[in-house]
C-alpha cells in the first residue's frame, strides 16, 4: 500500500509518499504562513517524482497536531478532501510523536516541544522502546519556563527537540543535563509520518475522513481574542484538549 503523508502543524509544510519499500519521495518547505499555497503543488511534485498516480495511493496520513491553528486546518482539510475523493481511509499521527520519532535511538529522556506562539509550547515526553519510542505523558500546552522546571525536576539527561525548544532556548540554557537538537530536527517529518502510518496500516488502524479531528489543545487566537473582548474570559485562558491520545501509546 502506498501512503501519502501530509504535515502542516508548524511553519514548515511537508509531504511524502511511501510504503513497504520505504519513502519514495518527500519535500519540505518553510515559506511563512503560506501553507495553502504550498501544499497542493508540493503533493503534485512528489507524486511526479515518485511516478505515482493518485489512484495508486491507498491511504492518506496526516499530522493532526497539536500545532498552529491555520496550518493544521489547511493540512487536515486537504487530507480529508483527498481521502474522500479517492475513497480511501486515513491515519492521524500526533505532531509531537513525529518530532520525537527521528531521535528514537537516544537512551535519554526525549522531550518534544513545538512552538505554540503566545509565549507557550506544546510538549510531551518520550522513552525509547524496542522498535520505536513511547509517549510517557499527556500532550500539553505550557510555558517554556514551566517546562524547564519540569525537566530539571526529572533529574535525568534530556534530549529536547522541536522548534519550540529552539525558539525559547534561553529558558533551557542553564539546565546542565538538557541538550537541544539542531534545526534539522525542529519540525515534524513527513518521512516519519509515512513510516509510522505504514506500521499502523499493517495493523489496519484506519479511520474514515469524517472521523478524524485535529488536536488543538487550546482555542485559536482569534477566538480567544473575541471572547476576551466580550469580557467572558481572561486573555490567555486555555481551552480543553480535544481528542488527545492517551499516554503510553508506542510510536514505531
Amino acid at each position: 500500500m502506498l501512503i501519502l503523508g501530509i504535515t502542516t502543524s508548524t511553519m514548515q509544510v511537508g509531504c511524502a509518499i511511501g510504503g513497504h519499500e520505504g519513502v519514495l519521495a518527500q519535500v519540505h518547505s518553510s515559506r511563512g504562513k503560506r501553507h495553502a499555497e504550498t501544499l497542493t503543488p508540493a503533493i503534485d511534485f512528489i507524486r511526479r517524482q515518485a511516478r505515482v498516480d493518485l489512484d495508486e495511493i491507498g491511504c492518506v496520513a496526516v499530522d493532526v497536531g497539536p500545532g498552529l491553528f491555520t496550518g493544521l486546518r489547511v493540512g487536515v482539510a486537504t487530507a480529508k478532501a483527498m481521502a474522500h475523493a479517492l475513497r480511501i481511509p486515513m491515519i492521524g499521527v500526533s505532531s509531537l510523536d513525529l518530532v520525537a520519532f527521528p531521535v528514537r535511538w537516544s537512551p535519554r529522556l526525549v522531550v518534544a516541544a513545538i512552538d505554540a506562539r503566545r509565549g507557550e509550547v506544546f510538549s510531551a515526553a518520550y522513552r525509547q522502546v524496542p522498535g520505536g519510542i513511547q509517549r510517557l505523558t499527556e500532550q500539553q500546552v505550557t510555558t517554556p519556563d514551566d517546562l524547564a522546571v519540569d525537566l530539571e525536576a526529572t533529574g535525568e539527561d534530556v534530549l529536547l527537540v522541536g522548534d519550540g525548544a529552539l525558539r525559547y532556548r534561553e529558558a533551557f540554557a542553564d539546565l546542565g543535563r538538557v541538550e537541544l537538537c539542531d534545526q534539522g530536527l525542529a519540525h515534524p517529518s513527513a518521512a516519519s509520518l509515512v513510516q509510522l502510518a505504514h506500521a499502523r496500516a499493517l495493523r489496519e488502524e484506519f479511520v474514515q475522513p469524517w472521523e478524524l479531528q485535529p488536536l488543538y489543545l487550546r482555542r485559536p487566537d482569534a477566538e480567544i481574542n473575541w471572547i476576551t473582548r466580550d469580557g467572558l474570559v481572561h486573555e490567555g485562558a486555555v481551552a480543553e484538549g480535544r481528542h488527545a491520545p492517551d499516554p503510553g501509546e508506542a510510536t514505531g
